[in-house]
Parts: structure tokens; C-alpha cells; sequence
């Protein structure tokens, strides 16, 4: 770990997931005090910038170039230059390029000031009137199904409201998969968040899907979105312990089929559907 002594400073500077008015006080004197401001992109900043009549120098640092750049940024902070980051909206670092710049930042010593701000993820997850406390931001939902259906069995048992950001292109595919997978969840869909067509769709999995495709009829679904799927409910805990139960049934016959003795095959099922040892007994003797 390197310690570099210097006046310049990268700021991580949080801007509006959509209404302008959501600027914090600190981002506005971040990019005041700057003596660059890189961006994302130069003309959605620039926006805000003219917004609160702000004229600084802008400098492009997107998905394609931060990676080549970074190193270079790093070194003028170090040199003493105040610079302060911006992504397109929300939190940099979070889902975009900014996590890149402040890797680079940490690596070689350079001192890093993360302003706190706007993030859609967050807006989301309370705006989706979840009931479970805790929740997992998961980015960007995959686009291949096998790499889906690897994140959703990895997550299936998580105590979590699951939060994803979603391309309005892919909504619809998304939301069928996850019908599939969580029939009985209630997810909600949160677009155009802080925007005037801000909409929250909720319901369950499958009435959210129906819903969306009968909006396809009409037109494809715009905006910034982000879905937001509730965790585990009862009803779905209810059907995994039926499932459970039926396939250790299941097993239960074949081994004790195969000569195995009762109390010998109760603890076998218990160990590999993870139910009671009780009631494992109670599934051999009536297999």
C-alpha cells in the first residue's frame, strides 16, 4: 500500500437519477471547487453543469476508456489536481465505469472522497414497498439465460429483497424468467424514478409479466428501470417443504428398496433434503 502526501483529491461525485432538483449542496461545491470534472458522458453532465450555471472543463471517461486513462487521472491527482468524477446518473462506481478510476485511486495512494447522493437502487427498494429488511443489488439482471438461472439458484434461498437494473429492451424476457423461477414472489418494477413518468408496477411475479405484455401491444417500454424482487414468502417456503417432503418420500423408497435399513435411510434423507431427523423417520415408515 502506498501513502502519497498531496493536495489534490478525486471526488466521487453522486448527481440526480433523474430530477435535477435532487443535487446535494456538497455535489454542487464538488463541482464548483474542481479544477476538472470528468465524465461518463461530457453532454449529460454538461446539462447539469448549465443547469447551476457552472462552467468547468470537461473531460470524457466512459466504459471504453477509463481503463486506458485511469492511470493517467490518478497521477495528476496526485500531482495535485482536484478532480471530481461523475457518471451519467445516481452514484459513480455503482454499476459504471467509476469503480475502475477508484481502484486505480486506492492502488497508488491517492486520496478519494465518496460524496453521498442520489442512487436508484436504493430509491427503488423503498419505493418497491418490500416487506423484507434486507436487500441484495445484484447490478445489471444477466442477459443469457444460463447465466441467469446460475445467479437466481444461487440467490433462491437468500432472506433478501433481490434489486436489479434492467435494459427497458430486455423487461419483458426478464420478468417471464423470473415468473418462472419465483412464481410466488411480488416483485415491482420502478421506472423513470424521480422523473415526471415515474410509475411503480407491483404484484406478483406473474401478474407483473401479464401486465407488461399486454403494455407490448401497444408500444415497447421506456425509461430507466430498475426491478425489484421481494424475498422468499411463505406460500414459497410452504411449496419448498411440500417439494422437500416428496422427493425424500421419493429417495426413501428407493434405498429402503435396495436393502438399507429404516433408521439407517431416515438419516440419509435428513442429511440431503435437510429436514428433521423426526420427521425423516416418519417419511421412511410410511414410504
Amino acid at each position: 500500500m502506498k501513502s502519497v502526501t498531496s493536495q489534490g483529491k478525486l471526488i466521487i461525485c453522486p448527481t440526480p437519477i433523474g430530477n435535477l432538483g435532487d443535487i446535494t449542496m456538497r455535489a454542487l461545491e464538488a463541482l464548483r471547487s474542481a479544477d476538472t470534472v470528468c465524465a461518463e458522458d461530457t453532454r449529460v453532465t454538461g446539462k447539469l453543469l448549465a443547469a447551476y450555471d457552472i462552467s468547468k472543463r470537461l473531460e470524457r471517461l466512459d466504459e471504453a476508456s477509463i481503463a486506458a486513462k485511469a492511470p493517467a487521472i490518478v497521477e495528476r491527482v496526485l500531482a495535485g489536481e482536484n478532480i471530481t468524477f461523475c457518471s451519467d446518473a445516481g452514484m459513480p462506481g455503482v454499476s459504471d465505469p467509476g469503480a475502475r478510476l477508484i481502484e486505480a485511486a486506492r492502488h497508488e495512494g491517492a486520496c478519494v472522497e465518496v460524496l453521498p447522493g442520489a442512487s436508484a437502487a436504493v430509491t427503488a427498494y423503498v419505493a418497491s414497498g418490500c416487506t423484507n429488511p434486507h436487500y441484495y443489488f445484484g447490478g445489471f439482471f444477466p442477459r443469457k439465460v444460463n447465466e441467469q438461472r446460475a445467479l437466481v439458484e444461487s440467490l433462491a434461498n437468500l432472506d433478501a429483497a433481490l434489486v436489479f437494473y434492467e435494459s427497458p429492451n430486455r423487461l419483458l424476457k426478464t420478468l417471464a424468467f423470473l415468473a418462472e423461477a419465483f412464481p410466488y414472489r411480488e416483485l415491482a418494477v420502478c421506472r423513470e424514478l424521480t422523473k415526471i413518468h415515474e410509475e411503480i408496477v407491483r404484484g406478483t411475479t406473474l401478474e407483473v409479466a401479464e401486465e407488461y405484455s399486454k403494455r407490448a401491444v401497444a408500444g415497447p417500454v421506456k425509461g430507466e428501470i430498475v426491478v425489484v424482487l421481494d424475498g422468499p414468502s411463505e406460500q414459497e417456503e410452504l411449496e419448498k417443504a411440500r417439494s422437500a417432503c416428496h422427493d425424500a418420500s421419493a429417495r426413501a423408497k428407493e434405498l429402503l428398496a435396495a436393502g438399507r435399513s429404516k433408521k439407517d435411510v431416515a438419516k440419509t434423507i435428513a442429511s440431503d433434503f435437510g429436514i428433521g431427523r423426526n420427521e425423516a423417520y416418519d417419511i421412511v415408515l410410511k414410504a
